[in-house]
C-alpha cells in the first residue's frame, strides 16, 4: 500500500506561494525576500564558483521568529540554510533551491560588555573587528582575527571556527568562546556551556563550534576577551627561497618561542599586496615572514633579538623589525589585504585550506610548486605559517572552458597531499561544498556513519544545511577514495542525508 503520510509536506514545500504565505504569519512582509532580483544577493557566499537561488529568503529579527520559522520548516519538511554576512570560502552558506535561506544580518548587537568578567555577549550578526572595537576602550580585545574581520561575523566564525593571524598563540574561535544560544530544527531554545570556565556534560560547545549551521542555528554568543599585551612588534623576514622560509617557521618554534601571529606570503601574494597597500614588502624576494612577538616590554626585546638569530641563521636575506605602532600595522595590512590584492592578478581565484605539520611545510611547499607546473596553472601562496594552515590561492578564468574543472582538482590534489603528510583538509574554512569528496579521503565509512549520528541526534530529517560537510557513504563509494564496509551499516537510514 502506498504511503500518504509524507505527501502534504512535499505539496507544500514545493509550493512556494504556499510556503511564502505561512511565512507572512510569521514575520512582516519587509524580512521576506522572493523575487528573483531580490534573492541573487543571496546566491552564492564567497566561494562564488558554485551559485543557486534560494526558494526564499526569511530576515528574522527576534529569537521567537527564528522558532517560529524553524518549527514551520520542520513541520513542512522544509530545508533551511543560515546564513551570516556570506565571507565563508566554502560553499557552506550555499543556498538550497527548495529551501528556504535564514538571514541573521539583523541580529547585529552586542548585547553586553563586562569588563571584570572579560566577556562579551553578542548576536550572531555582529561583525569580528566590531567586538575589539568596542571592547578597545576597556583595554580588551577579541583575539580571532581573520583576514575578513572588518565584515565577517561571529556566527559564522563558529559556524567554521574561524582563526586569523593570531590564531598560533591565541587558539581559534573554539578557545575563545565560554557559551552558545542555538535554536534547534524543532524551535527549541538550548543553552550550551555556561557563565564558568568549563561546563558539566559533554562538551557541546566544541561539537557546535565548526559545525557549519548543521546542528541548529546560532542565536547568541558569550565571547572572551583578553588584555592587550603591553607591546607587540613585528619582524618581518626575506627570502630568495620558498622552502628556506617554510624551514624557519620550524626553526622558531622549536626554540620555544610561541609568536603572536607567523605569516608567510610568497612572490605572487608579496607584489600583489604591495601594489594594493604599500607596505613597504620587498619586491625581490621569494618570500617573506611576518613574525609578531606580544607580551612585557622585556619578554619581547628578549625574544627579537632570538627570533632574528634564527631567521638570520636560516637564510634569511634581510630582517626588519617594524620601527612603530603605525608600520607593525602596515606590515599586518599587507598581509590581511592579500586575499583581495590577488583577485587583481587573474580573473578568478581559488582559495584553499588545508593544514599540515609545521614540519612538513617546506616538502609541501615544493610539492604545491610542481603540481602547478603540472596543471599550468599559477599559485600565491598566504598563509597561517604558525600553525601550519596553507591557504595556497590558484588563479584561473572560470571564462575559459574547462579551466574550474582543471582548477578543482588542483585543489583536491594539495588537499589530499595535506592529508597524505599527517595533517587535514580543512583549518578554518570548513568543508562546505568544496572538500566534500576530500571528506572521502580523510575518514573511513565507520568514521563518517558516525558523523551522520551526530547530525541525526540534533536533526533527524536532515533539514539543516543538507548535502554540506559530510557525504553519504555512496558519494564517497562513486568517488573512489574509500572502502566502504560490507554489511549492514549501524545507520543505514543515514544515507538520505
Amino acid at each position: 500500500m502506498h504511503d500518504h503520510r509524507d505527501q502534504a509536506p512535499k505539496q507544500i514545500r514545493n509550493n512556494k506561494a504556499g510556503l511564502l504565505q505561512r511565512l507572512t504569519e510569521l514575520l512582516p512582509g519587509d524580512a521576506l525576500l522572493h523575487e528573483a532580483e531580490d534573492l541573487r544577493p543571496y546566491e552564492c557566499d564567497g566561494l562564488s564558483a558554485y551559485r543557486k537561488l534560494p526558494m526564499l529568503v526569511a530576515l528574522p529579527s527576534t529569537i521567537e521568529q527564528v522558532q517560529a520559522i524553524l518549527r514551520l520548516c520542520h513541520e513542512l519538511q522544509v530545508p533551511v540554510v543560515a546564513r551570516g554576512a556570506g565571507t565563508g570560502l566554502s560553499g557552506g552558506a550555499l543556498p538550497h533551491e527548495q529551501g528556504v535561506l535564514l538571514s541573521l544580518a539583523k541580529f547585529n548587537r552586542i548585547l553586553e560588555l563586562n569588563p571584570q568578567r572579560r566577556t562579551a555577549r553578542v548576536q550572531p550578526g555582529v561583525r569580528n573587528l566590531a567586538i575589539s572595537q568596542a571592547a578597545d576602550p576597556h583595554g580588551l580585545y577579541y583575539a580571532p582575527d581573520p583576514s575578513s574581520q572588518i565584515a565577517c561575523t561571529i556566527g559564522g566564525n563558529v559556524a567554521e571556527n574561524s582563526g586569523g593571524v593570531h590564531c598560533l598563540k591565541y587558539g581559534l574561535t573554539v578557545h575563545n568562546i565560554q557559551s552558545l544560544k542555538l535554536v534547534t530544527i524543532d524551535g527549541e531554545l538550548l543553552q550550551i556551556g555556561g557563565a564558568g570556565l568549563d561546563a558539566p556534560g559533554y562538551d557541546l560547545l566544541a561539537l557546535m563550534t565548526g559545525s557549519e549551521g548543521m546542528l541548529g542555528v546560532i542565536v547568541e554568543i558569550t565571547v572572551k576577551l583578553l588584555a592587550k599585551p603591553q607591546r607587540a612588534q613585528v619582524l618581518l623576514a626575506a627570502f630568495n627561497n620558498v622552502v628556506k622560509a617554510g624551514a624557519a617557521v620550524g626553526d622558531i618554534i622549536s626554540a620555544g618561542i610561541i609568536p603572536a601571529g607567523l605569516e608567510m606570503m610568497d612572490r605572487l601574494a608579496i607584489r600583489a599586496a604591495e601594489d594594493f597597500v604599500h607596505a613597504g614588502y620587498p619586491l625581490d624576494a621569494e618570500a617573506i615572514l611576518l613574525c609578531e612577538l606580544d607580551g612585557t616590554n622585556e619578554e619581547v626585546s628578549e625574544h627579537i633579538l632570538k627570533v632574528r638569530e634564527i631567521l638570520n641563521q636560516a637564510g634569511a636575506t634581510e630582517v626588519r623589525t617594524a620601527k612603530d605602532e603605525a608600520e607593525r600595522l602596515t606590515f599586518w595590512k599587507g598581509r590581511k589585504a592579500a586575499f583581495p590584492a590577488v583577485g587583481r592578478l587573474a580573473p578568478d581565484y581559488y582559495c584553499m585550506d588545508g593544514t599540515i605539520p609545521r614540519k612538513r611545510l617546506p616538502e609541501v611547499l615544493a610539492a604545491t610548486t610542481e603540481l602547478s607546473k603540472q596543471y599550468k596553472l599559477p599559485v600565491a601562496n598566504v598563509f597561517h605559517a604558525g600553525d601550519g594552515n596553507l591557504h595556497p590561492l590558484i588563479l584561473y578564468d572560470a571564462n575559459q572552458p574547462g579551466e574550474l574543472e582543471r582548477t578543482e582538482e588542483f585543489g583536491g590534489k594539495i588537499l589530499e597531499l595535506c592529508v597524505e603528510v599527517g595533517g587535514t583538509i580543512t583549518g578554518e574554512h570548513g568543508v562546505g561544498m568544496e572538500k566534500i569528496n576530500q571528506m572521502c579521503v580523510q575518514f573511513n565509512s565507520l568514521e563518517l556513519t558516525q558523523f551522520h549520528a551526530v547530525k541525526a541526534a540534533f536533526d533527524p530529517l536532515g533539514l539543516l544545511n543538507p548535502g554540506k560537510a559530510v557525504p553519504t557513504l555512496h558519494r564517497c563509494a562513486e568517488f573512489g577514495a574509500m572502502h566502504v564496509h560490507h554489511g549492514e551499516l549501524p545507520f543505514p537510514e543515514l544515507e538520505r542525508f
